[in-house]
C-alpha cells in the first residue's frame, strides 16, 4: 500500500522536531488508531498510514535519507501546515530593539516605563518569564533603582 503523505503530517510533529518527539508521537498516535482499541476500516487505514510514516523517519540514517528525498519533491506538493508558525499581528520590526516597547500581549505597544505606574506585578512577572528577557534591563531598572530625588523649587 503507497502513502503519497507527508510522513511529518501524518505524525503530527514538525519536520525538525527532534528524534525523540517523533517517537512519542508515533507511541502516542499508534494508542488512538491501534486495532486492539478500534476495529473499523478507517482505523486500521490510519495504523498502516502511521506504521508507513514511522518507517521512513525513526532512525537518524532513515530521516536524513526521507529528508533528501523531501527536498526533491516537485512543487506542485502540498506543503506541510505545522502548528508552529508563528501569528503575528504586526510586523517584527515594529517595536525598536532596545526601545522598550512592548510588541506583544495585553500592553502591546506600551513602553515599560509606561507600564510601571499602573502594574509593576506585570512587569515583575515579565522579568522573571522568557518572553521578557529582552527588556530585563530596562525593568530592573524603572522598578528597581532609586529615582533621583524630586528638585526643590526655587522661590523668586
Amino acid at each position: 500500500m503507497a502513502f503519497n503523505r507527508d510522513a511529518y503530517e501524518v505524525l503530527q510533529v514538525h519536520p525538525k522536531a527532534h528524534q525523540l518527539i517523533i517517537k512519542a508521537a508515533y507511541r502516542v498516535l499508534a494508542a488512538l488508531y491501534h486495532p486492539d482499541r478500534d476495529s473499523s476500516a478507517a482505523s486500521n487505514r490510519k495504523m498502516a498510514e502511521l506504521n508507513d510514516a514511522y518507517s521512513k523517519v525513526r532512525t537518524p540514517d532513515l530521516r536524513e535519507v526521507y529528508d533528501k528525498g523531501r527536498e526533491r519533491r516537485p512543487a506542485s506538493a502540498p506543503a506541510v501546515v505545522t502548528p508552529y508558525a508563528p501569528q503575528r499581528t504586526r510586523p517584527p520590526t515594529a517595536a525598536k530593539a532596545g526601545s522598550g516597547e512592548l510588541d506583544f500581549g495585553r500592553y502591546a505597544g506600551y513602553t515599560i516605563s509606561q507600564i510601571a505606574p499602573h502594574d509593576p506585578d506585570y512587569l515583575r512577572w515579565l522579568a522573571r518569564h522568557s518572553s521578557g528577557i529582552r527588556f530585563r534591563a530596562e525593568i530592573e531598572r524603572v522598578l528597581y533603582e532609586p529615582s533621583p530625588p524630586p528638585q526643590p523649587r526655587r522661590r523668586r
